[in-house]
């Protein structure tokens, strides 16, 4: 199958590309780049005025199955991925049970074949049951398909324990993430503490809590000289202790989620539970830390932490309802919008945190570029659309984000895997012909 995508803006910061170019994908391949193509046979994209970037990646995802089927499923959860631009989402193991075993990462992985439009990761359990008192056999899930591993929603408090998580990734050649998060400290914990936390009269979580671990990480990854990936940063002293990692040559990797880059702890002085997450959501300081991070390439990753809970759970109040923001459908409409329309942070920035970044820290053969001969993993943008953000335009089980209501400049168009559409938007039905 030959499809010929027309006259789009093409943009990867990765294979260092902008520009205006014709797309041609034969048999699921990108099969040529350049400014003009000319098709005999075949279906054409008219993608005048349009944006194409290499299909999204996000390395933190929850989709509660095995378990949480209530909330999200693998279906659900893959289908408000392919609806938000992306064609890799990699899975946490914090589902019920626990991916500490070969058999359920096998069995993630065949039921996505099955349901999923998108590609579907699996990130395995760094300890049995996430208890972070034995390793979980890192080899066997390696071999079952495990992608990385993360005990995300518990930290590996052990540091002998992580340090030995850290050998064993190693040698398997995958990824350790880890949830930084010193639990004497943020135990009870709600809200940021400070300001608001008093205000609301809520037990803080302290920043320091976050960045204890984070330098706990750091000093292993520097002793051991082997790689460690920091799961959603949101502390300007987080940002200051990947600073001088990076100055050391120490290898580490770091992420920061959409709503830690566009929202402050001031939002939870409205009650609303749609806003309590882990890490919680900090001070107008600990943003703009963040964001110049990114911006820099200090901070490589924008992943979403996609946490749905259902309606019932969050409505039961700041103190009570779970932590946790629904994320994979309002990533890039926000970021647009709220980050690059509204402070003019760079596009490219934010394209290659979403695409190239992610792809880098999973060793991926396939996905995260624009190159010929690689598989047409693709995502089509309209600037200057407009997404509405409902319970009825949401493809996920759960709307549990404070973004409901809203409306973005900025809108995904189309996503494409292996040269096939698995999502089309529907205001953009005329963009096909042949």
């Amino acid at each position: 199958m030959k499809v010929l995508i027309r006259g789009a803006r093409v943009l990867d910061p990765g294979e260092k590309i902008d520009g205006r170019f014709d797309l041609l994908l034969v048999d699921g391949l990108i099969a040529g780049i350049k400014p003009e193509i000319k098709l005999e046979a075949g279906l054409t994209i008219k993608a005048d005025g349009l944006l194409v970037t290499p299909g999204f990646i996000d390395l933190h995802t929850h989709l509660r199955e095995p378990g949480g089927e209530h909330k999200e499923t693998i279906q659900t959860g893959s289908q408000a991925a392919a609806r938000g631009g992306f064609t890799i989402i990699c899975c946490m193991p914090n589902t019920r049970p626990v991916n500490d075993r070969p058999e359920i990462t096998k069995e993630i992985i065949n039921r996505a074949k099955i349901v999923s439009p998108v590609r579907v990761l699996p990130i395995a359990a760094i300890s049995r049951e996430e208890k972070g008192q034995q390793l979980s056999p890192m080899a066997e899930l390696a071999s079952a398909g495990a992608a990385g591993f993360s005990d995300d929603g518990q930290p590996v408090s052990n540091s002998a324990l992580m340090r030995q998580a850290m050998e064993q990734a190693a040698s398997l050649d995958l990824p350790v993430i880890d949830h930084c998060e010193e639990k004497s400290l943020a135990q009870n914990g709600l809200v940021n503490e400070g300001r608001v936390s008093k205000l609301l009269k809520l037990t803080g979580l302290p920043a320091a809590a976050e960045e204890i671990m984070v330098a706990r990480d750091i000093i292993l990854a520097k002793d051991l000289k082997l790689p460690v990936h920091l799961a959603h940063l949101s502390t300007r002293g987080s940002v200051e202790l990947l600073s001088w990692a990076r100055a050391a040559s120490v290898p580490v990797t770091a992420e920061v989620t959409p709503h830690h880059l566009l929202l402050t702890e001031e939002i939870l002085l409205t009650g609303n539970p749609d806003a309590k997450v882990n890490p919680p959501l900090r001070t107008e300081e600990d943003v703009q830390s963040l964001r110049q991070a990114l911006k820099t390439g200090l901070i490589d990753i924008i992943a979403t932490d996609h946490a749905p809970h259902t309606e019932e759970e969050k409505k039961a109040g700041l103190e009570k309802a779970p932590f946790g923001i629904n994320g994979l459908e309002t990533a890039l409409p926000s970021l647009l919008d709220l980050l690059v329309r509204k402070h003019g942070f760079p596009l490219a920035r934010v394209i290659e945190a979403l695409s190239s970044g992610p792809a880098n820290v999973l060793k991926l053969r396939a996905g995260g570029r624009i190159k010929e001969g690689e598989r047409a993993d693709l995502t089509i943008i309209d600037l200057e659309g407009k997404t509405v953000i409902t319970k009825e335009t949401m493809a996920s089980k759960s709307c549990n984000t404070p973004f409901l209501g809203s409306t973005f400049t900025g809108s995904i168009v189309m996503t494409i895997i292996a040269g096939q559409p698995v999502y089309q938007n529907k205001n953009y039905a005329n963009i096909w012909f042949d």
